[in-house]
């Protein structure tokens, strides 16, 4: 894939560059791979250094704020200082490491409607910098992440949405200043009882945390609220568990529960499976057997709604940070 456009802030005759790469497809923890060619223009130039970074959109973290705000959660120099000669043509090969816990923005290759991360190419020529267009790039999910989503189809939730929150989730170690919510409405069985469950992944090398949020509606003889539920599985065998199962035996222990505002323990299966509630809570369980594959996307994508990533960013050029 080739991204080509002129360095706007150099102006008519300046030097131009692609950014061409072998896949724009990628998962959490791969490598996006590919080369950053330049064109000379009718001058030599001093190129001080490009950079790449990965962009994506997160709620603004404001008292009765709405919106949302770029961020530049990932950034890597990938060529120090050079003259580039007039008419010369240079490339850069480059290999950038996707972090374990960037969004993912694709399901069993339909769009997550809300979701749009771009790969931004920046410039610096003699001091003035090119911030650069924002070029889409897709993040599916890893295998593991894959088997808890399955699990959400079988069970018949329907997707409504995703976005991003600024902030950390309560005892769970993160590298991103941010963590996805992906909405479901929850399955027809639990009508009246669940409005919703927000499903949160954090990854790493070695553990998966899935983080389970259900939206309890109350009743005459129960009150309302938030029962979380999170499960640290390593990697590995978090792709081997019946997330169907499971998923079901919490939301069965969720509308079971009534919410008297004190602390209430979970429990685990094996000591290395953690479960910690809050908010009022409820228990979660590890899982140990392997599921069935769901085979139809149908179950929990919505009608697919591609967002043009220039689109999504517009007017947003100098909204950019970046968060190490």
């Amino acid at each position: 894939m080739v991204f080509s456009r002129l360095l706007r802030a150099f102006g008519v005759g300046g030097p131009s560059v692609e950014t061409v790469l072998a896949d724009a497809h990628c998962r959490p923890g791969g490598v996006l791979t590919g080369e950053v060619r330049l064109a000379g223009g009718d001058a030599d130039a001093d190129i001080t250094h490009i950079a790449l970074s990965l962009v994506t959109r997160v709620e603004r973290d404001e008292h009765g704020g709405e919106g949302s705000s770029g961020v530049e959660f990932f950034r890597a120099v990938v060529a120090g200082a050079f003259r580039l000669a007039a008419g010369e043509h240079r490339s850069i090969p480059f290999q950038l490491a996707v972090p374990w816990e960037t969004p993912l923005t694709s399901v069993f290759g339909h769009h997550l409607h809300g979701m749009n991360l771009g790969l931004r190419t920046e410039v610096s020529v003699a001091g003035a910098v090119d911030p650069g267009d924002l070029d889409a790039v897709s993040v599916e999910p890893l295998p593991a992440q894959e088997r808890v989503l399955e699990a959400f189809g079988q069970l018949g939730f329907r997707f409504k949405g995703a976005d991003l929150e600024p902030g950390h989730l309560h005892g769970v170690h993160q590298e991103l200043p941010f963590f996805q919510e992906i909405e479901f409405f929850a399955p027809g069985e639990y009508s009246g009882r669940i409005n919703e469950v927000e499903l949160t992944f954090v990854a790493s090398p070695h553990e998966l945390v899935v983080v389970l949020e259900a939206d309890k509606r109350g009743g005459l003889f129960q009150s309302g609220g938030d029962a979380i539920g999170r499960f640290h599985l390593g990697m590995d065998e978090a792709g081997h568990t019946d997330w169907t199962r499971h998923v079901r035996e919490w939301l069965d222990r969720v509308v079971g529960l009534r919410f008297s505002g004190h602390h209430e323990h979970g429990y685990h299966e094996h000591g290395h499976h953690g479960y910690d509630d809050h908010h009022g809570g409820g228990p979660g369980i590890g899982g140990v057997v392997a599921g069935a594959a769901l085979g139809l996307a149908g179950g929990f994508v919505a009608a697919e709604v591609i967002d043009e990533i220039g689109d999504a960013f517009e007017g947003d050029d100098e909204d950019y940070e970046y968060d190490e």
